[in-house]
């Protein structure tokens, strides 16, 4: 497969690079010892429990997060869009190992800088370093709210959570990114019951759901929900 060129993307958009220009980006990707790799559609970008060597950063395409329940159940964490690393809070941990399988959703193009590489550019630039902590330090707060979304028992109240955070009161309409079956595996259920508690909810008045459009239409009985 021919490599892409990555200077061609917007590699400054990644948040480790935050309030840097693309030159400076540019000159600390080729100081690195950094190669380039593109997956195809559908392959695994790594497993998990595979042991994390570099820092990998995808410029082009769109990956998903994933994991097996005790249940059996396939429960997704997120997709991971350009111009982002993966699992870097993972890279320098005593057991640096992938914590999820990682699939491409589309042939994706990462850029892959060794972990000594790295780490000897962020020793001779503070705001890399700062970047690099507030970036784990969000993935932190990130896991914190999927611990807490998991830890509700109800399905309608985890429904009901999702939909808030991504509505306001002056905003009751948004997209659904994921599909239902898609969304179940957000949830970690199984895609009836997903279908079963929605259906409950448009009955309901609290909701109402167009294809992928979803409006509130009760804020208050979506709030008792959660």
């Amino acid at each position: 497969m021919k490599e892409k060129d990555w200077r061609k993307y917007p590699v400054e958009t990644c948040p480790l690079f935050r309030d840097m220009d693309k030159e400076t980006v540019i000159s600390i990707i080729e100081r690195a010892n950094y190669e380039t790799k593109t997956v195809k559609k559908g392959d695994f970008v790594a497993r998990q429990g595979e042991t994390i060597r570099f820092l990998n950063i995808i410029v082009d395409g769109l990956v998903r997060t994933e994991m097996v329940t005790k249940e059996g159940n396939l429960l997704e964490i997120e997709f991971i869009e350009p111009v982002r690393p993966l699992a870097p809070a993972f890279v320098f941990a005593e057991k640096n190992r992938f914590p999820v399988d990682v699939i491409a959703l589309e042939e994706s193009t990462f850029i892959v800088i060794p972990k000594a590489d790295w780490m000897l550019e962020m020793m001779a630039n503070e705001k890399l370093f700062d970047n690099f902590m507030k970036v784990n330090s969000n993935m932190m707060v990130f896991l914190s709210g999927k611990v807490q979304l998991l830890s509700i028992k109800s399905l309608k109240a985890k429904l009901g959570l999702y939909i808030l955070e991504n509505t306001t009161p002056t905003e009751n309409s948004f997209y659904l990114k994921r599909t239902q079956t898609q969304l179940a595996e957000y949830f970690g259920v199984q895609r009836p019951s997903l279908a079963r508690t929605i259906a409950e909810m448009i009955d309901e008045d609290i909701i109402s759901l167009y294809k992928r459009d979803l409006t509130v239409l009760n804020r208050k009985k979506l709030e008792q929900c959660v």
